[in-house]
């Protein structure tokens, strides 16, 4: 496998240190915490600062904001040293860019991409392109409210190449995230790199992990890297 296949895996929606400690013994690249108050996996920015205090040096925590005060995202960000912010709700390019302080936190931006054929309709190569400030964009699927809904998009409707590194997000399970990976490598020409993001699918309930499928879902990626 070479350093240019190896996927980096997000494990999103963390509440509990039992669940940050599993996902980092498992070999996670980052950590998500959502600070959306309407989420069942939400968490307060203390809180997050608490849990993100745990990880070891080179693993990254994501704090997750929905159309958030650009003064909230910053205090928040800035009692969890080396946080990147993830926007996932409604956020233009300005409002990401001011809220990222003007560059001096990096972020993640959400493409919601609808289900069904209306994804089809979706011009990523276009929406990468007006977040070209953001360090990567997430693909997810367009769920009722924002995110964490376990559905997954028509991978096929992708573009051919997008200019941005790419997040795959949006029902991915330790049975499923092989095939995504193998669907986005045949459309991923001019893409910078390739992640992966689950919440739902390494669930025992929500906001709960279930430290087996954490470890499952790592090895199924690892296995797809290694037949890339």
């Amino acid at each position: 496998m070479t350093q240019e296949a190896r996927t980096r895996i997000k494990i999103c929606g963390l509440t509990r240190e039992q669940d940050v400690d599993a996902a980092v013994a498992a070999g996670a690249d980052a950590l998500g915490f959502v600070l959306y108050a309407r989420s069942p996996r939400a968490v307060t920015p203390q809180r997050a600062a608490e849990l993100a205090a745990r990880l070891p040096p080179f693993v990254t925590p994501v704090l997750l904001f929905v159309n958030e005060a650009p003064a909230v995202v910053q205090q928040a960000l800035a009692i969890a040293p080396g946080a990147i912010a993830q926007f996932h709700g409604d956020e233009t390019p300005e409002q990401c860019w001011q809220a990222s302080g003007q560059g001096r936190y990096r972020f993640m931006r959400a493409a919601r991409i609808p289900l069904g054929e209306a994804g089809a309709a979706f011009d990523l190569v276009h929406y990468a392109a007006l977040f070209s400030r953001a360090h990567a964009i997430l693909l997810d699927a367009q769920v009722e409210g924002y995110g964490g809904g376990g559905k997954a998009f028509d991978w096929s409707h992708l573009p051919h190449a997008v200019d941005a590194h790419l997040v795959l997000s949006g029902g991915l399970t330790p049975a499923s995230v092989g095939d995504g990976l193998r669907a986005l490598r045949t459309l991923r020409a001019g893409a910078k790199s390739l992640s992966v993001d689950v919440s739902s699918g390494v669930e025992a309930s929500k906001g709960i992990k279930d430290a087996g499928k954490i470890r499952e879902f790592i090895a199924a990626v690892r296995a797809a890297d290694a037949s890339a």
